[in-house]
Order: structure tokens, then C-alpha cells, then sequence
């Protein structure tokens, strides 16, 4: 099981979004300070998920959030 996640930072209000099979460790991952682009926006918090079964569904959903990160599509699932 895959699940994309949004994450946002509770220091600068930024999102990120990401993939992973265990979401979990990744959150403790970002959060530790080992990715450098989010050492800044730490601590982070999930604020919304969606599982998938297979890792190119999740990697396709995730570039599709992407796509329109910050548009209205964007803000619309952030809110649901």
C-alpha cells in the first residue's frame, strides 16, 4: 500500500507534497531535519492522505497534485 500526503509546515504555512509505503517513518524523516529543502518548514503536520495500492498510481496522483499545487483545484482538496 502506497499513500500520498500533504504535508504543511506549521512554521511558514508551506505544503509538501510526497509518496511513500510507510507514511510514519517519513513523517518522522522530514521532521528529523534530514531533507535539507525542509529544514526551514519543520515541524511539519499531514494534512490530508489517500492510499493506493500501486506505487505508479500513487506516483501518478502525486504529480498530479503537483500540477496545480497552490491553484484552485489545489486549495479545494486541501479543504475536503
Amino acid at each position: 500500500m502506497y499513500t500520498v500526503y500533504i504535508l504543511q509546515s506549521q512554521r511558514t504555512g508551506k505544503y509538501y507534497i510526497g509518496y511513500t509505503s510507510n507514511l510514519e517513518e517519513r513523517l518522522k524523516y522530514h521532521n528529523s531535519g534530514k531533507t535539507k529543502s525542509l529544514l526551514k518548514h519543520i515541524p511539519l503536520e499531514i494534512i490530508k492522505t489517500e492510499e493506493y495500492h500501486l506505487y505508479e498510481d500513487a506516483r501518478e496522483r502525486e504529480r498530479q497534485i503537483k500540477s496545480y499545487k497552490s491553484g484552485e483545484a489545489f486549495r479545494k482538496l486541501i479543504k475536503d
